[in-house]
């Protein structure tokens, strides 16, 4: 690092099954708070997914903490350096599930079933060969500001529509093998066990995401083009440290190439859109006359 930033954001996850998930749900909000970071957490019986923003002691308090419960000691956390905060708020919440894919906890448990992974290292030597299919595993608005070269885009807006895109659009590639990514890996720690339970015979996935995948001092995100979005106040990170990295995303407004997402000025809209700068100016934030509109008339 150049710099040292004063604040750190965490993202982390791991399936365990959790005694009394509700329980520990709010035992950990309450946690939270005191600690003082912020950020979105949910907890179900199947585990833990959260993001979380603090300082680097809170957030070096917070990895211990959570490692010292025998049921997260080798959780895994993703480190990025940050200036401030990347939340607003501290949310801890108890779900069904930790990615929603409506599909019974023994029926794809990633801890039995889930494509093989692949470092960073190695999804970039696969990358490279003709007879692979990239699958990318977020959704179709994730994948306009950044994504893998070749990876296919799925037409979904929310992880559950996955299993229906899949057997509509995938069966081609059932003998093939296949690559999947997503942000950090935990849609992917399911997404490949469908695809394994849907028949298709060589299934991998890329160990830590992409975020992990941008961190490697060897690979430094190559192939990689764009940004990718993250569900914070920073909304898009860069992953390709190389020369090679280049601009994917289209203006909202003109159709030219830009790689930031702004939420919609009308605070009855907030659509989030990618904007260049000049669109940006010309209209005021907002991504429609109609919605400018409306914010003056209300005004």
């Amino acid at each position: 690092m150049d710099r040292n930033y004063p604040y750190r954001v965490l993202l982390f996850y791991k399936y365990v099954r959790v005694p009394d998930a509700e329980a520990f749900a709010r035992e950990h909000l309450a946690y939270c708070k005191e600690l003082g970071i912020k950020g979105r957490i949910l907890i179900a019986d199947e585990g833990i997914n959260g993001t979380l923003s603090g300082t680097v002691e809170q957030t070096g308090r917070y990895m211990r903490d959570l490692r010292a419960n025998p049921l997260f000691a080798d959780i895994v956390f993703k480190i990025d350096e940050a200036e401030d905060h990347a939340f607003k708020k501290m949310f801890v919440r108890y779900r069904k599930e930790l990615v929603t894919l409506r599909f019974e906890e023994d029926e794809l448990d990633p801890n039995v079933v889930s494509g093989k992974r692949l470092s960073p290292k190695q999804f970039y030597e696969f990358l490279q060969r003709d007879d692979v299919v990239v699958l990318d595993g977020r959704n179709g608005y994730e994948y306009d500001l950044g994504h893998f070269r070749r990876a296919i885009r799925p037409d979904v807006d929310s992880f559950r529509e996955f299993p229906a895109w899949i057997r509509q659009h995938m069966g081609e590639f059932k003998d093939k093998p296949v690559l999947t990514y997503c942000t950090g890996g935990i849609r992917c720690e399911k997404l490949s066990g469908f695809l394994l339970k849907e028949g298709f015979r060589e299934v991998y996935q890329l160990d830590g995401g992409i975020v992990t995948y941008g961190k490697d001092e060897e690979v430094k995100g190559r192939l990689f083009d764009g940004k990718c979005y993250v569900f914070d106040e920073r909304i898009s990170v860069r992953i390709n440290h190389t020369e090679e990295d280049v601009v994917v995303g289209r203006c909202h407004h003109c159709g030219k190439p830009a790689d930031r997402y702004i939420n919609c000025a009308d605070d009855t809209c907030h659509r989030q859109h990618i904007v260049c700068d000049d669109c940006e100016r010309e209209h005021n934030g907002y991504c429609s006359a109609k919605c400018e509109d409306h914010d003056r008339m209300a005004g």
